[in-house]
């Protein structure tokens, strides 16, 4: 007999699925220490690829509201930012406080 196995949809693989929700990345990652942490350099390495990982998840996300482009190009940003200080950029610091305008992206987006 031949098994079948199930296929996820497009879309739907774990590859393509946000690690973290919003929630968890405004508390962990922006509301909290780590986005200072790391935009002032005092951050370990991990400190930084965990920021970039919550910032990557945070751009997989559906916004509550607002169009998708927008929230595209302001979390793409922060996923830049980001990359950059993993990548230990001289001015990853700067890119991270202009990225992370936080008005900018709750007046469209919450």
């Amino acid at each position: 007999m031949i098994g079948f196995t199930t296929v996820p949809a497009f879309g739907e693989d774990d590859a393509e699925k946000p690690k973290h929700t919003t929630k968890e990345v405004m508390k962990k990652a922006l509301k909290g220490p780590l986005l200072k942490k790391v935009a002032g350099g005092d951050a370990s390495d991990e400190e930084k690829k965990e920021l970039y990982e919550l910032l990557v998840a945070l751009g997989k996300n559906t916004p509550k509201k607002g169009e998708a482009d927008s929230w595209k190009t302001l979390t793409s940003a922060l996923e830049k930012a980001s990359k950059a200080a993993v990548n230990g950029e001289a001015d990853a610091g700067e890119k991270l406080t202009k990225a992370a305008n936080c008005k900018a992206c709750h007046d469209v987006h919450k």
